[in-house]
């Protein structure tokens, strides 16, 4: 079988810089993690913010979040795989 080639969409999502805000022991975080690969979400990097100061002043509870670093766009949690695709395709 020949796999198709990367539609116009996913070549702008391998482009994006992402970065997922999360703690160690988030259940949230571990569904953000589920939600991401259902969505085929481009990589990103993972940031767990229990031991950063700034960070934890910054996002406190909310995590998990999804950062656009291009755009400075955060998706907060919850989402769910429809509204990440949504969310790529409006950075995009």
């Amino acid at each position: 079988m020949i796999a198709a080639a990367p539609g116009p969409m996913q070549r702008r999502y391998e482009k994006m810089q992402l970065i997922l805000y999360q703690r160690d022991d988030c259940h949230l975080c571990d569904l953000a993690l589920l939600e991401l690969a259902r969505a085929a979400a481009p990589d990103f990097e993972s940031v767990f913010i229990d031991d950063d100061a700034d960070l934890e002043q910054r996002y406190g509870v909310r995590v998990p979040v999804l950062l656009d670093v291009d755009t400075m766009r955060e998706l907060a949690w919850p989402f769910d795989a429809d509204m990440l695709r949504l969310w790529l395709v409006a950075g995009g």
